[in-house]
């Protein structure tokens, strides 16, 4: 018989595997929990690619975002382009990315429809509700958002919140009316900040709505379009997404809007 002297090597080579075996678990998870942003926003474009190349028909013109996450689904979309007749962008910054990337954009009005829009949010509740604008486009968005059958958000889990209102609302306004419609948003209890030194692409300004609790997005949206000088605000929940795409650093999840 072998003495323990002799078993000890066996013993010893069996606890290293195991302990490598657990470094390498630790690595990978440690490896996922430390993606950055940029690194989810590149995962849910490419979630966000793989949706539009299964659901889209060939020769199909699709709408597209303004803003970060975005800019990474152009560049996936760019793989694909020779399936698509185009797209429609929500900006004069995305029309660049795309022609940049050889992707033919048109103007809306030259397009009988959309069977899908694609975009990031700044803030998104679980009815699918969402604050938009961050980037100043919320009007051309919110267009091409209400031309598109199927509106695909894209956004990391930071965006996903249960009450929105810590993003302050974009609020775009006509210059003459800046101060009036100032005035009247202090009345819905936030306060109305100007966006120094930026124009949106129609030529107009942004007030940013801080301090808001937005218990009833639909109320509020419809409150707000009311208001005489506003163009167009920053919440989208009469239109909200169909589909939510969110990357958090183990996968990318699916939601759906819940029935009305």
């Amino acid at each position: 018989m072998r003495g323990d002297g002799e078993r000890q090597p066996i013993k010893f080579w069996t606890a290293v595997s195991a302990a490598f075996a657990r470094k390498v678990e630790f690595d990978i998870a440690y490896e996922k929990a430390s993606m950055t942003q940029d690194q989810l926003k590149q995962a849910v474009a490419r979630a966000a690619l793989d949706y539009v190349a299964a659901s889209v028909p060939t020769g199909a013109i699709v709408g597209v975002g303004t803003g970060s996450t975005a800019n990474f689904f152009i560049d996936e979309l760019a793989t694909i382009k020779h399936r698509l007749g185009g797209a429609v962008a929500s900006s004069a910054a995305t029309q660049r990315r795309l022609e940049g990337h050889g992707i033919r954009v048109f103007d809306l009005n030259d397009v009988d429809r959309l069977p899908v829009y694609v975009d990031g949010a700044d803030e998104i509740d679980h009815g699918l509700s969402m604050i938009k604008g961050g980037g100043g486009a919320l009007t051309r968005e919110k267009i091409v958002a209400a031309a598109a059958d199927i509106f695909v958000c894209i956004c990391d889990q930071s965006k996903r919140v249960r009450t929105m209102g810590r993003f302050p609302l974009p609020i775009e306004v006509i210059p003459m009316a800046r101060a009036r419609v100032a005035r009247e948003l202090a009345r819905f209890g936030g306060e109305p900040r100007l966006r120094e030194g930026f124009v949106t692409d129609n030529g107009n300004l942004i007030l940013d709505v801080h301090g808001l609790s937005i218990t009833d997005p639909a109320a509020l949206e419809s409150e707000l379009d009311h208001v005489v000088g506003i163009v167009t605000n920053g919440l989208f929940a009469r239109r909200g997404a169909d589909l939510l795409l969110l990357a958090d650093p183990a996968c990318v999840e699916t939601f759906k809007r819940p029935a009305v």
